[in-house]
Protein backbone atom coordinates (compact mmCIF):
# COMPACT_ATOMS: atom_id res chain seq x y z
CA UNK A 1 0.00 0.00 0.00
CA UNK A 2 1.21 3.45 -0.82
CA UNK A 3 -0.24 6.62 0.75
CA UNK A 4 0.35 10.12 -0.55
CA UNK A 5 -1.02 13.62 -0.24
CA UNK A 6 -1.22 15.69 -3.42
CA UNK A 7 -1.38 19.46 -3.45
CA UNK A 8 -4.16 20.26 -5.90
CA UNK A 9 -5.81 23.25 -7.50
CA UNK A 10 -9.57 22.78 -7.39
CA UNK A 11 -11.81 23.72 -10.31
CA UNK A 12 -12.94 26.77 -8.29
CA UNK A 13 -9.35 28.03 -8.16
CA UNK A 14 -8.77 27.17 -4.48
CA UNK A 15 -5.77 25.13 -3.38
CA UNK A 16 -6.22 21.93 -1.42
CA UNK A 17 -4.73 18.64 -0.31
CA UNK A 18 -6.02 15.31 -1.60
CA UNK A 19 -5.08 12.08 0.17
CA UNK A 20 -4.71 9.02 -2.06
CA UNK A 21 -4.21 5.37 -1.11
CA UNK A 22 -2.77 3.18 -3.85
CA UNK A 23 -3.29 -0.56 -3.54
CA UNK A 24 -2.85 -3.38 -6.01
CA UNK A 25 -5.89 -4.77 -7.80
CA UNK A 26 -8.12 -7.21 -6.00
CA UNK A 27 -10.90 -9.70 -6.70
CA UNK A 28 -14.15 -10.81 -5.13
CA UNK A 29 -15.74 -14.18 -5.89
CA UNK A 30 -19.36 -15.30 -5.81
CA UNK A 31 -19.09 -19.06 -5.33
CA UNK A 32 -22.66 -20.29 -5.81
CA UNK A 33 -23.88 -23.85 -6.17
CA UNK A 34 -27.17 -25.65 -5.50
CA UNK A 35 -28.84 -22.53 -4.08
CA UNK A 36 -26.02 -21.87 -1.60
CA UNK A 37 -23.24 -19.29 -1.52
CA UNK A 38 -19.83 -19.44 0.17
CA UNK A 39 -18.94 -16.75 2.70
CA UNK A 40 -15.88 -16.10 4.80
CA UNK A 41 -15.68 -14.58 8.26
CA UNK A 42 -12.63 -12.89 9.69
CA UNK A 43 -11.57 -10.10 12.01
CA UNK A 44 -11.25 -6.76 10.22
CA UNK A 45 -8.79 -4.59 12.12
CA UNK A 46 -9.85 -1.11 10.88
CA UNK A 47 -13.39 -1.57 12.24
CA UNK A 48 -12.41 -3.90 15.12
CA UNK A 49 -15.15 -6.37 14.19
CA UNK A 50 -15.66 -9.78 12.69
CA UNK A 51 -16.70 -9.34 9.07
CA UNK A 52 -18.87 -11.72 7.06
CA UNK A 53 -18.28 -11.33 3.33
CA UNK A 54 -17.65 -12.98 -0.01
CA UNK A 55 -14.14 -14.38 -0.55
CA UNK A 56 -11.96 -11.50 -1.71
CA UNK A 57 -8.47 -10.12 -1.64
CA UNK A 58 -5.26 -9.27 -3.41
CA UNK A 59 -1.72 -10.55 -3.45
CA UNK A 60 -0.03 -7.21 -2.69
CA UNK A 61 1.58 -7.13 -6.10
CA UNK A 62 0.58 -6.34 -9.65
CA UNK A 63 -1.31 -9.13 -11.38
CA UNK A 64 -1.38 -10.13 -15.02
CA UNK A 65 -4.62 -12.08 -14.83
CA UNK A 66 -7.51 -11.21 -12.53
CA UNK A 67 -8.86 -14.74 -13.09
CA UNK A 68 -5.67 -16.32 -11.75
CA UNK A 69 -5.97 -14.09 -8.68
CA UNK A 70 -9.67 -14.99 -8.28
CA UNK A 71 -8.91 -18.71 -8.47
CA UNK A 72 -6.08 -18.28 -5.96
CA UNK A 73 -8.13 -16.27 -3.46
CA UNK A 74 -11.02 -18.75 -3.70
CA UNK A 75 -8.67 -21.66 -3.00
CA UNK A 76 -6.80 -19.83 -0.21
CA UNK A 77 -9.90 -18.75 1.68
CA UNK A 78 -12.43 -21.54 1.05
CA UNK A 79 -10.46 -24.51 -0.25
CA UNK A 80 -12.58 -24.48 -3.41
CA UNK A 81 -11.53 -24.94 -7.01
CA UNK A 82 -13.86 -23.80 -9.77
CA UNK A 83 -14.30 -25.51 -13.14
CA UNK A 84 -15.52 -22.19 -14.58
CA UNK A 85 -14.90 -18.56 -13.71
CA UNK A 86 -16.98 -15.81 -15.30
CA UNK A 87 -15.84 -12.22 -14.92
CA UNK A 88 -18.91 -10.11 -14.21
CA UNK A 89 -17.21 -6.73 -14.15
CA UNK A 90 -14.77 -4.38 -12.45
CA UNK A 91 -15.48 -1.93 -9.65
CA UNK A 92 -13.49 0.83 -8.00
CA UNK A 93 -13.53 -0.08 -4.30
CA UNK A 94 -13.70 3.48 -2.93
CA UNK A 95 -12.51 5.90 -5.58
CA UNK A 96 -12.95 8.89 -3.29
CA UNK A 97 -9.60 8.01 -1.70
CA UNK A 98 -8.12 4.86 -3.26
CA UNK A 99 -7.08 3.70 -6.73
CA UNK A 100 -7.85 0.04 -6.05
CA UNK A 101 -9.84 -1.94 -8.61
CA UNK A 102 -11.80 -5.03 -7.72
CA UNK A 103 -12.71 -7.61 -10.35
CA UNK A 104 -15.94 -9.51 -9.72
CA UNK A 105 -16.08 -13.21 -10.61
CA UNK A 106 -18.73 -15.91 -10.53
CA UNK A 107 -17.30 -19.36 -9.72
CA UNK A 108 -19.12 -22.49 -10.93
CA UNK A 109 -18.44 -26.23 -10.91
CA UNK A 110 -17.03 -26.11 -7.38
CA UNK A 111 -14.81 -28.82 -5.95
CA UNK A 112 -13.65 -28.83 -2.33
CA UNK A 113 -9.89 -29.16 -1.88
CA UNK A 114 -7.79 -27.71 0.94
CA UNK A 115 -7.59 -24.12 2.18
CA UNK A 116 -4.27 -22.30 1.93
CA UNK A 117 -4.67 -19.39 4.35
CA UNK A 118 -1.94 -16.78 4.42
CA UNK A 119 -0.64 -15.28 7.68
CA UNK A 120 -3.33 -12.56 7.78
CA UNK A 121 -6.07 -15.19 7.45
CA UNK A 122 -5.20 -17.30 10.50
CA UNK A 123 -8.64 -16.62 11.99
CA UNK A 124 -10.65 -16.93 8.77
CA UNK A 125 -13.48 -19.44 8.53
CA UNK A 126 -15.61 -20.35 5.52
CA UNK A 127 -19.16 -21.62 5.31
CA UNK A 128 -22.14 -21.80 2.99
CA UNK A 129 -25.56 -20.30 3.50
CA UNK A 130 -28.70 -20.44 1.40
CA UNK A 131 -29.22 -17.58 -1.04
CA UNK A 132 -32.32 -16.51 0.93
CA UNK A 133 -30.30 -16.42 4.16
CA UNK A 134 -27.52 -14.48 2.40
CA UNK A 135 -29.97 -11.85 1.16
CA UNK A 136 -31.52 -11.57 4.63
CA UNK A 137 -28.07 -11.06 6.18
CA UNK A 138 -27.40 -8.19 3.77
CA UNK A 139 -30.83 -6.69 4.45
CA UNK A 140 -30.62 -6.90 8.25
CA UNK A 141 -27.04 -5.58 8.44
CA UNK A 142 -25.29 -8.80 9.40
CA UNK A 143 -23.30 -8.33 6.18
CA UNK A 144 -22.16 -4.72 5.77
CA UNK A 145 -19.20 -5.14 3.44
CA UNK A 146 -19.76 -2.81 0.49
CA UNK A 147 -17.75 -5.02 -1.86
CA UNK A 148 -20.03 -7.97 -1.09
CA UNK A 149 -23.15 -5.85 -1.58
CA UNK A 150 -21.84 -4.42 -4.87
CA UNK A 151 -20.79 -7.83 -6.19
CA UNK A 152 -24.24 -9.23 -5.38
CA UNK A 153 -25.92 -6.35 -7.24
CA UNK A 154 -23.68 -6.91 -10.27
CA UNK A 155 -24.43 -10.66 -10.17
CA UNK A 156 -28.18 -9.96 -10.07
CA UNK A 157 -27.90 -7.69 -13.12
CA UNK A 158 -25.83 -10.31 -14.97
CA UNK A 159 -28.28 -13.09 -14.03
CA UNK A 160 -31.30 -11.07 -15.22
CA UNK A 161 -29.73 -10.85 -18.67
CA UNK A 162 -29.08 -14.61 -18.95
CA UNK A 163 -32.72 -15.50 -19.52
Amino acid sequence: MRVREDEILRSNGKKGIYGVVEKDDSVIVLAIEDGRIWLVEQFRYPVQEQGLELPQGSWEREIDSPEVLARGELREETGLEAAEMTQLGMLWIAYGFTRQKQYVFLAAGLKVTKTQHDAEEHDLSARTVSLDEFEQMMFDGTIRDECTLSAWALYQLWKSRQR
